[in-house]
């Protein structure tokens, strides 16, 4: 982290306020912040380097782009760094431009979103019907171990058409299923009436804002959907909100791995999470009782391994 004095020579131009200003709400590519900034792209690349130089930045390969975001605070630099905040808040009230960064990146968080549910959209009615990473019977299976006392209220995040919803809902006393594709809740709607489901709720809404009251449920399930959020630790933190006192997590995902194609062919936004960075978000959003651990392996290429984690609200 830089020095105060520094820091007062770094905000004291525009485009690197507007620019800190958007990343510490968002990570970003640079063709992400050359659209809400609208400024070249040569410009935002020299700003970014000085940033990056600064301590202020970091980036990471996401694909074919280089995501940046603003670099947050060791222990020790804790001061400094509440120092900078409140001077970029107030640099960045003084820009006209800084409202409409704001609009810009709602726009961009929107795009992202509506990218996803496309995908999510054409695929309603197919999903059982073809290949899936990580849908291995074998890892629900150890899923559910961890549930299914009679009276549970059960909150499947990132639902789908409901399969696992369905087998859910023969043994707790009510299953809501959340999905951001309005098809696959229709979809899932339908299927859970032909199938006598009167226990289970389709709900259209997103993961890190499911539209359940707060202390509502016993369990939240991300079974292979926490990929596919924007923000996996904002969707962790909001799954503790609606949990009860006592209530458990659990998460089924893809161990991290290499398969790009993953990006295209599944709409996956994240190319799994290691145990490390699943326990961090379990921890960093209050939970306890945090157990993570490798339960299974595809058998066909490129054979992702299946990650199960599981944590408790106290």
């Amino acid at each position: 982290m830089t020095s105060i004095l520094k820091s007062f020579s770094l905000l004291s131009d525009a485009t690197r306020v507007r620019l800190l200003a958007v990343l510490r709400e968002e990570e970003l590519s640079v063709a992400e912040l050359q659209e809400i900034l609208g400024i070249a792209q040569s410009n935002i690349s020299a700003q970014l380097s000085r940033l990056k130089a600064a301590g202020l930045v970091s980036d990471r390969r996401s694909g074919k782009n280089r995501l940046y975001r603003l670099v947050p605070p060791a222990a020790k630099e804790k001061e400094t760094h509440e120092h900078l905040l409140a001077l970029l808040d107030a640099a960045a009230l003084e820009l006209r431009e800084a409202k409409r960064d704001h609009t810009a990146l709602k726009l961009i968080r929107r795009k992202r979103a509506d990218t996803a549910r496309a995908y999510f959209d054409a695929l309603a009615g197919k999903f059982g019907r073809h290949y899936i990473p990580g849908r291995s019977w074998k890892a629900l299976g150890e899923m559910l171990l961890h549930l299914l006392p009679p009276a549970y209220v059960v909150a499947d995040l990132g639902a789908g058409e409901g399969t696992l919803s369905q087998l859910l809902a023969k043994h707790v006393k009510q299953v809501i299923a959340v999905d951001n594709s309005e098809k696959m809740v229709v979809y899932g709607t339908r299927l859970a009436k032909e199938h006598g489901f009167a226990n289970l709720d389709f709900r259209l809404g997103d993961l890190e804002n499911p539209p359940v009251k707060a202390s509502a449920v016993d369990v939240t399930i991300f079974s292979q959907a926490l990929h596919h959020a924007q923000n996996p630790r904002n969707a962790v933190a909001a799954a503790h909100q609606i949990l009860k006192s006592g209530g458990r997590i659990v998460i089924l995902d893809l161990l991290k791995h290499t398969f790009e194609k993953a990006r295209q062919m599944y709409a996956d936004v994240w190319l799994g999470f290691s145990e490390v960075e699943l326990h961090e978000m379990l921890e960093e959003a209050g939970y306890k009782n945090i157990d993570v651990r490798v339960v299974d392996r595809d058998a066909k290429n490129p054979q992702f391994q299946i990650v199960l984690a599981v944590a408790q609200k106290i």
